[in-house]
């Protein structure tokens, strides 16, 4: 697969880009996480997690942020998370 050359990006970089990650609502989900959003940003800030518990509570979807600085980047991001036991979905 080809790089997407950057004046044909619709993201530009650096930049703030949050990522909607759903799973279980089970005791470690946020922390696990967000150890794979520092292992992508080094600077990634805990403190802007947000959360959002379905309905019923089983689900828990967590916002991170995190500074964008490539589409390699963000691509490896998507598929370290999606690939990850306690992940679902990942928007």
């Amino acid at each position: 697969m080809q790089p997407i050359p950057p004046e044909q990006s619709l993201i530009e970089y650096p930049s703030a880009f949050p990522i909607k990650v759903m799973g279980e609502n089970v005791d470690g989900f946020v922390h696990a996480v967000t150890q794979v959003a520092e292992q992508f940003d080094p600077n990634f800030d805990a403190s802007t997690v947000e959360l959002r518990p379905s309905k019923g509570g089983k689900y828990l979807g967590v916002t991170i942020t995190v500074t964008a600085t490539s589409r390699e980047q963000l691509d490896e991001l998507y598929r370290t998370l999606t690939t990850h036991p306690m992940v679902k979905v990942v928007l």
